[in-house]
């Protein structure tokens, strides 16, 4: 029997305009609940702990660096106006090192074999995975 509606995946069909605009309104759908969603409020303070116990909490408003002592050496940590970030650990993948500079409220960077943590805390509370 022959087929009588066109199909999209055949070669030589076109899409319309009707098709365009449902796939443009999508698009923009999932963009702007991805921003949305993942989009947190600016971090104003720092909260680094050391074998689960907070061993310092500061503002992120001047530049200072932390030395903190885990199992495996010492882990530094450097504050910046509105940014911290782990700057060296002994850790051998440097997890922590690679994830950067932290800025939204409920980053963190974990260097898990040396027992260090970074939190950056804010006004609004962010929910990530570990908040469902």
């Amino acid at each position: 029997m022959p087929e009588t509606q066109p199909s999209l995946l055949r070669p030589g069909t076109r899409f319309r305009i009707g098709d365009i605009g449902v796939l443009l309104a999508g698009t923009a759908c999932i963009a702007g609940l991805t921003l949305w969603s993942w989009g947190g409020s600016q971090g104003d303070t720092a909260v680094i702990r050391a074998a689960g116990q907070i061993v310092e909490t500061t503002t992120l408003t001047r530049a200072k660096t932390f030395s903190i002592n885990g199992p495996l050496g010492i882990t530094q940590v450097e504050i910046q106006p509105g940014r911290a970030r782990v700057a060296a650990d002994p850790s051998p993948r440097q997890f922590c090192v690679k994830q950067g500079w932290l800025t939204q409220s409920g980053q963190t960077a974990l260097c898990l074999p040396n027992q260090v943590s970074l939190e950056i805390r804010g006004r609004a509370a962010a929910y990530d995975t570990l908040g469902y």
